[in-house]
């Protein structure tokens, strides 16, 4: 876009809309004088201290001392950059923003450029999205309808079909005299330079629409339907498009909730769309590329907290690593990332399908902090009772620490170091300022390499996440009067309990009994089996939470495992399904063949 925007342009415009407009929209207020009051959206009160003036046309709060004008407001209140603020509020009043420079030839020529692409887009959107209804999509149709797509989630994401054809969208486009050149450099159409020839880039695919922060199509994504390769297809780079930039899904997810507090990047396009069909409306996805430090700060501007949602395997856990090496420098006070990994062989589609949203929702509410990950990527393949390998443990973290930014988070994860290490703080400090130039990243080899060193024993319980049952054994073993939260136990452990549910209802039965209020008299009770192991190493991964914050997670983690007790019972599950397709539903291939094999086994 050409030029900054003029200020006399800026002055008109606060001059023309009424803040108290603008901020009632998105804040309930009462008139009070001369004035409006309400509740501080910017934090969180019971007594309204939040002030809106009329007459001096800016906000105030008394509280958290937030003020300002309608722009500034629309930048705090929606983490909009300035331009985008200004843009919003001229689309109030019907008024195209103008930019210095626009008497400049050259500039009115790259205005005319971006905007001509800008609506070539929109146009191929339109013809997707129309293609879809017509016999000859009758085959993604089928694809989507056994995805369990809805005609809302559709719409809502613009999806629609590229015709099995060379031309199709070529013909379209001409006919209302979009250049070949032009299609081409917006990615539309191949150009073959040994034959001179141009045909659609996309065909025969289901298409999504990559859009911007204000819903403008900039690009598109194409799931194959037959063989054809590769299975997923994108745009290339355009005047418009930048996939080291964009996000898919962040625009509808902004659309479904203007206040999103967290934000999920999963890896495609259907994941996204899968999650939304089921309620999660706050996934994005990268464009065939890995998360940048560009991808994050935009993320960032959105929301406090991003979780990273990953397969469990080694490579997942390598994708994980290289995460958190971008995310570290934009760690602030006050942002939040966590790690979630997947079971193996799932993805956020497969799995949000299998387990329903309220368990996938609980997997994101449980997933790893940051922290947490960071101390166990560094411990993995380690045997930190050796000081050989507690050195290079210490290392490699302190090396990932020093890229945070100066902070409260850095100064705790230095005290949690020195804990762990016996190192201290101090010290950790001043080898940090000499090793800062050549720090260490959590996904190279020596953990590996080490590893092979090692010599036969137990691996630490610290290379994945933990699982629903672990983690309560984990609280209960750190902390034995959190028993006391607990329901009965058959109301959320299976009846044929096994593994980590054998050992916990052995270790609630216990701290039950009275006997044992202590970690170390419970340590001793189990010592020399296989039981006494495990929990051993479940108190050897530290609780990088808040005492305060674990009754709340024990809370959200036994109400987790209580739905999977109640999904467990074939009889519940089968008047369910049953029970949806009486209402008239038609269920998806997958549910069908679900309900069979449950009618079978109650037959049986």
């Amino acid at each position: 876009m050409a030029g900054p925007i003029p200020q006399r342009f800026i002055d008109d415009l606060l001059a023309r809309v009424d803040v108290v407009e603008v901020v009632g929209e998105r804040v309930a207020l009462k008139k009070t004088g001369r004035n409006h009051s309400g509740l501080c959206p910017f934090h969180q009160e019971k007594t309204p201290s939040f002030t809106v003036s009329a007459d001096k046309q800016f906000y105030h709060c008394f509280g958290c001392g937030a003020h300002g004008n309608a722009l500034r407001f629309l930048m705090e209140y929606e983490r909009l950059s300035f331009p985008e603020a200004v843009e919003q509020l001229a689309g109030r009043l019907g008024l195209e923003v103008p930019r210095e420079g626009r008497d400049d030839p050259q500039a009115q020529a790259r205005e005319r450029k971006r905007k001509e692409g800008v609506n070539l887009l929109e146009l191929a959107a339109s013809f997707f999205r129309e293609r879809l209804n017509m016999p000859e999509a009758q085959a993604a149709r089928d694809y989507l309808s056994r995805r369990g797509l809805s005609r809302e989630v559709l719409a809502d994401f613009g999806i629609g079909y590229a015709p099995d054809g060379w031309e199709g969208l070529k013909r379209h486009l001409s006919e209302r005299g979009i250049p070949e050149a032009v299609q081409v450099e917006y990615g539309l159409l191949v150009h073959r330079e040994e034959s001179g020839r141009t045909y659609d880039r996309f065909r025969d695919r289901v298409m999504f629409p990559i859009r911007d922060v204000r819903g403008r199509t900039i690009a598109f994504g194409g799931r194959v339907l037959g063989d054809a390769k590769p299975k997923y297809l994108n745009s290339p780079e355009t005047p418009v498009f930048h996939k080291g930039r964009e996000l898919y899904g962040l625009y509808e997810a902004r659309q479904a909730n203007a206040r999103l507090e967290r934000l999920l990047i999963v890896e495609g396009y259907m994941d996204v769309v899968a999650l939304a069909q089921f309620g999660i409306r706050n996934a994005v996805a990268t464009l065939g590329t890995a998360t940048s430090e560009e991808h994050l700060a935009r993320l960032f501007r959105v929301a406090d907290e991003v979780v990273f949602c990953f397969d469990g395997d080694r490579a997942g856990r390598q994708a994980a690593a290289r995460a958190l090496e971008t995310v570290l420098p934009l760690m602030i006070d006050g942002r939040q990332a966590r790690f979630l990994f997947l079971p193996e062989g799932e993805d956020p589609d497969s799995l949000v399908r299998r387990e329903g949203s309220e368990a996938f929702s609980d997997r994101i509410t449980c997933a790893s902090p940051l922290s947490e990950f960071l101390f166990d990527q560094a411990a993995r393949g380690r045997d930190l009772a050796r000081i050989e390998d507690r050195e290079r443990y210490a290392s490699q973290v302190l090396g990932v620490i020093g890229r945070l930014p100066e902070g409260v988070l850095r100064t705790l994860l230095l005290g949690e170091l020195s804990r762990r290490t016996g190192v201290d703080e101090t010290r950790l400090t001043a080898l940090m300022a000499r090793s800062e130039s050549k720090a260490a990243t959590l996904d190279s080899p020596p953990a590996d390499e080490a590893a092979q060193q090692l010599p036969s024993r137990p691996q630490p319980a610290a290379e994945t996440a933990l699982e629903p049952l672990a983690r309560i054994l984990q609280l209960l073993v750190h902390e034995p009067g959190l028993v006391d939260r607990l329901p009965d136990v058959s109301e959320w452990l299976p009846e044929k309990a096994t593994g980590d549910a054998t050992l916990c209802r052995e270790v609630v039965r216990l701290l039950r009994a009275g006997r044992y209020r202590s970690s170390q008299v419970l340590l001793a009770h189990f010592h020399g089996s296989e039981a006494g192991q495990r929990l051993t190493a479940l108190v050897r991964r530290e609780l990088l939470i808040p005492r305060e914050a674990r009754r709340a997670e024990l809370d959200g983690l036994v109400a987790h495992l209580r739905r999977h007790c109640r999904r467990q019972s074939p009889r519940e599950e089968y008047e369910a399904l049953l029970a949806r397709e009486r209402q008239g539903e038609r269920l998806p291939r997958e549910a069908r063949e679900r309900l069979a094999m449950l009618l079978q086994e109650l037959k049986a």
